[in-house]
């Protein structure tokens, strides 16, 4: 690795992405922008745009942790001429996309440790606070809530219990090891250090 990247993106497994930045020795630093800006696309563009141009401005090459949470995310990453993690979502970048499409057939809600710290603030600032509503709006297209634990997740499992209960769906857990995110993000780095190359 030749140029210091900055990893800009999603907070929602930073504690995993750092994890294995320092087990692998990558020099990759981390720019981490909040976890529930995939639900306002106007400040999820903002954030990132501004995000990227300040680390252009610092001299850094970037690498962009998000999947396709923007309608105009190829637009940015063209602009600012950089590459992005490949996977639709955090949790198929974290599950694969057989185990992530075999769950979310099933109706399945996947819920991550940040989401679960914060869901009823981030559930009703997104939906408002009609908890019928908020169900509704659940229940229209899911079953149940999947809380995952990954080798670097605290005890969350009273605030994945009290998440599910609020949009009133049955709680399942999955464990989930960080292989297939490690796999990403070296692909990530190497067309990255391609990108460079050219």
């Amino acid at each position: 690795m030749n140029a210091p990247i900055t990893l800009i993106g999603c907070a929602i497994l930073h504690k995993e992405v750092d994890y294995l930045i320092k087990k692998n020795g990558w020099r990759v630093e981390t720019h981490w922008l909040h976890s529930a800006l995939h639900n306002y696309f106007d400040r999820l563009h903002n954030e990132l745009d501004a995000g990227l141009t300040n680390e252009e401005h610092a001299g850094k090459h970037t690498i962009v942790f998000y999947g396709a949470c923007h309608p105009r995310m190829d637009q940015l990453l063209e602009k600012h001429q950089t590459c992005r993690t490949h996977g639709q979502n955090c949790i198929v970048m974290l599950l694969g996309y057989e185990k992530f499409m075999e769950e979310l057939s099933q109706g399945a809600y996947f819920l991550l440790e940040d989401w679960a710290l914060t869901w009823e603030p981030m559930i009703t600032e997104c939906f408002g606070s009609n908890l019928a509503v908020v169900r509704e709006i659940f229940h229209s297209s899911h079953k149940k809530i999947i809380a995952i634990r990954t080798p670097c997740s605290t005890d969350f499992s009273a605030a994945a219990a009290a998440a599910a209960a609020f949009v009133d769906l049955p709680l399942e857990w999955m464990d989930a090891d960080l292989g297939h995110l490690e796999k990403v993000l070296t692909e990530s780095i190497a067309e990255r250090e391609r990108q460079d190359k050219t």
